[in-house]
This record gives structure tokens, C-alpha cells and sequence, in this order.
């Protein structure tokens, strides 16, 4: 039965009998008509302006419709209408030929940029996924489909397209992309020095650590350098350094004095070290245990134990009246924080700036310090990915709700769709009694 209905669908319809079809009052006739692969190219154009939508998405799924009609389509008040197109026309495209001076391709070329401008995400979504490795694509359809503003349509075309050269991605790495763009760009199979290079100068933790982890990325010896002195307070970058291949010994003793000690053990088992490079190491990691070990002595003698189990909990205030937020008096980042407040240079500036060079325990010390909030709770709020935490947080701190945005994004890794957005007037989108809640709420979980 099925195959008899297919095989009724591929059949030619006489012309004057599919005209009156086409005019029937009957919506179902007119789609199993628009269905049809033998209609007549005049005729699916006549359907293509047709009252009922399920008959336009039936023209629109149909292989035989002319590109005339499907340009027509692209501009479909119905959003399945477009959907529908675009998920043909994503079928059709690896079979086509381009021909700059065939009419009909123009008209293809047409149809794909009025999709790729298409105010549904799925319809761009769906092209973007069909035109990320043709390696024909319409270079200007696929350039906007790069610089789209959703993820998911960008990064499949950042990530595969033969199409953009080193000079779109470099543009695109300026830009100031959504985020995870310069990720995607940094996953491509082949990352030349100079796009490495863009990436790592942006600052964008995430896209670095795929850079690192990606072995077809070309990394200059110098920026290894740049980025290995910037790694032991990015936990995130540890373990891809440690298979980055070409490493030089004296990248890979470096990076044997800051990484867990499972990893140095995996850097132990590499089988393109050498004999020398591997004794260094042996010796790098002496030098570590023993600097570790002194380091404990020193804090044992130093360290301010809490007067209660309270303070230990939440700070108290010290002897001459300041809050004692109860950080460790060797932590870098944290005396960093101290110091800026001294010199009047802790300000939403200097946090915006941290955040961009992925100093993310500077950015933690501070919020902490502002807030007057035990580091712990920011730690937590930022592990828990707890977007009203982040946000009362930065309340607390009096700093701005664009900043507030911000830092879900890179410091707590707030999925994009999930951030808090500020209100109208930019204020906050909680009241107080909300902030103070959520600020409560964090307190009460033990940090």
C-alpha cells in the first residue's frame, strides 16, 4: 500500500487536471499535489503562495520545487515553512555544483542568505549544520553563519568550514564572539601560530584549554612559555600541558613543580622524553616536595587559628576591628586583593580585567574582600554554577549587574540561556530581600 502511495507521488500528473487540483477547495488534495515529485514546476510555484501552511511545507520539502519557488518560501510568514526549506535545501547542497553564471544557482545563493539572516535560531541552526564542512558553500553565507550571535549555529561553522581563512578567524577572535566561539575556532583541525596566538592574547580560559588539548593547534615555544607562567592557578590547563606534544625540558620541568602529582607521573610515562629531560624532571620534583614540605613547617608556625568554630566558618573581625575573612595569609591571589585595596585599585575595572586574563582566584579574592564574604563562599557559589549566588554575590561586593553578567559567564560557567540578565533600567532582576537570601542561603551551607 505504502509503496503504491510512493509511486503515485513520483507519477507526472496531467497539467490540466493538477491546475484544478492546485485551485481545489480541498487543503489535503492541494498537499498530496505539492507532495508530488512529478508536479509541474509551475504548478509547485502556484502552491507556494497557498493559503494552508501545510501545503507551503509540503512545496518546501519537495526536491522537484523550483529555486524560484523556494526563494519565495525563504521569506514564509510560518517558521516551519522556513524550517522545512532549510533542512531540504541542507540535503541538496553537497550535490550541487556552484556556477556563478547559472541564473538558478544566483537564486540558491539568494534563498541561503535570506535563511542565514532567518530570525529563528533553528532555521540558521539547521544550515549552519549542513554547510559546516561543503567546501562549495556560498563563502558569504557561511562568513554571517561564523558570526552568528547563537552558539549553536557559529560554532559548528568556526569548528569545520574549509571556507573561512585565517583571516576570518582572526576577525572573528577580535570581535569579541559569544561565548564559546573562540573555543570552537580553537577545536579546528588545524590552528595555525598566528590564530593560536589571537586566541591565547583574548584571554579566553576556556578556548586555551582547547587549544591546548587540540594536537593539530601550532603553538610558538614562546607562547608556551607565556601561558606555562600562567597555569598554576588554572587547574583547567594542567592536564593538556602535560600531553602537549614537542614539549622542551625546560617546559616540561616547569610544569612538573605546579601540576597534581598524578599528572607529573603521567608526564613520567611519556615515550618521546628522554633520558636527560626525565632525570630533570625527577629532580624538578624533588626540589617541589621539599619546598612543599618547608612551606607546611612555615605555615604550621604562622597560621591564626579561629577563636571559635563560627569564625572559622564565616570570618570575624580581627583585633583591630577588620573583617578577617579567614584566608590563608600565604595566598597569593588573596594578598594581591589586599594590596590593590591599599593602593585604591580594587574596582570593577581591575575585576573585569582579571576575569578577561582568566585570573579567576584574583577575581574570587576580590569578591570576597569586597563583599566582606569568606573566599569559600564564593568558591562554592562559582562550583556550583549557582547563577543567584554569583548575582547576590556581586551585589554584596557593590559592584554592577554588567558585571554580575559577566561573571556567571567566566567565573561560574553559567550556561548562556540560564544567566540572569539585568532588568530594564540594568539594576538588579532580585530585590534585596532575594539577594540577602541567596547570601544566607550560601552562608548556611557550610562555607
Amino acid at each position: 500500500m505504502f509503496g503504491f502511495l510512493k509511486q503515485m507521488r513520483r507519477a507526472p500528473v496531467e497539467y490540466s487536471k493538477a491546475k484544478r487540483l492546485a485551485r481545489d477547495g480541498d487543503p489535503g488534495a492541494r498537499r498530496e499535489l505539492a507532495r508530488r515529485a512529478g508536479a509541474q514546476p509551475e504548478i509547485l510555484y502556484f502552491l507556494a503562495e497557498d493559503p494552508a501552511p501545510e501545503v507551503r511545507r509540503a512545496v518546501a520539502r519537495n526536491p522537484a520545487t523550483p529555486r524560484q519557488a523556494d526563494l519565495l518560501l525563504a521569506g514564509d510568514a510560518v517558521g516551519d515553512v522556513r524550517s522545512d526549506l532549510a533542512e531540504k535545501l541542507a540535503r541538496l547542497m553537497p550535490e550541487l555544483t556552484p556556477d556563478e553564471h547559472d541564473k538558478l544557482y544566483q537564486v540558491l545563493v539568494e534563498t541561503l542568505e535570506i535563511l542565514a539572516r532567518d530570525q529563528l535560531v533553528r532555521v540558521r541552526r539547521i544550515l549552519a549544520e549542513a554547510l559546516r564542512d561543503v567546501a562549495h558553500a556560498p563563502p558569504e553565507v557561511v562568513r554571517r553563519l561564523a558570526r552568528d550571535s547563537e552558539l549553536t549555529v557559529c560554532a559548528p561553522i568556526l569548528e569545520y568550514s574549509p571556507i573561512l581563512s585565517d583571516d576570518d578567524l582572526l576577525e572573528i577572535i577580535a570581535s569579541g564572539p559569544v561565548q564559546g566561539a573562540r573555543g570552537a575556532i580553537s577545536r579546528r583541525r588545524q590552528v595555525v601560530e598566528r590564530v593560536a596566538d589571537a586566541v591565547i592574547a583574548s584571554g579566553d580560559v576556556d578556548a586555551i584549554t582547547d587549544l591546548l588539548a587540540n594536537r593539530g593547534a601550532q603553538i610558538r615555544e614562546a607562547t608556551l612559555d607565556i601561558i606555562i607562567e600562567r597555569a598554576p592557578t588554572i587547574a583547567s590547563w594542567h592536564e593538556p600541558l602535560v600531553w602537549r606534544p614537542r614539549l622542551s625540558a625546560q617546559a616540561v620541568c616547569r610544569i612538573a613543580r605546579f601540576v597534581a602529582h598524578s599528572l607529573v607521573e603521567s608526564l613520567r610515562g611519556r615515550s618521546d622524553l628522554d633520558p636527560e629531560t626525565l632525570n630533570a624532571v625527577a629532580k624538578a620534583v624533588d626540589q617541589r616536595l621539599r619546598e612543599e614540605a618547608e612551606g607546611g613547617r612555615a605555615k604550621g608556625k604562622t597560621q591564626v587559628k579561629p577563636k571559635n568554630k563560627k569564625d572559622a566558618e564565616s570570618g570575624s573581625a580581627s583585633d583591630d576591628g577588620k573583617f578577617d575573612p579567614g584566608w590563608d595569609e600565604h595566598d597569593e591571589a588573596a594578598e594581591r586583593a589586599r594590596e590593590m585595596v591599599r593602593e585604591g585599585k580594587l574596582d570593577e575595572e581591575a575585576i573585569t580585567e582579571a576575569l578577561a586574563c582568566g585570573d579567576r582566584r584574583l577575581v574570587t579574592a576580590a569578591l570576597a574582600l569586597l563583599g566582606a564574604l569568606p573566599e569559600e563562599m564564593v568558591s562554592k557559589a562559582a562550583s556550583l554554577q549557582s547563577a543567584k549566588g554569583i548575582v547576590a554575590i556581586t551585589w554584596k561586593a557593590g559592584l554592577s549587574m554588567r558585571l554580575a553578567v559577566q561573571l556567571q559567564l567566566q567565573l561560574a560557567r553559567v550556561a548562556p540561556d540560564t544567566v540572569l540578565r539585568p532588568a530594564a533600567d540594568g539594576a538588579f532582576p532580585l530585590n534585596c530581600k532575594e539577594l540577602e537570601w541567596e547570601i544566607e542561603f550560601l552562608q548556611s551551607m557550610g562555607v
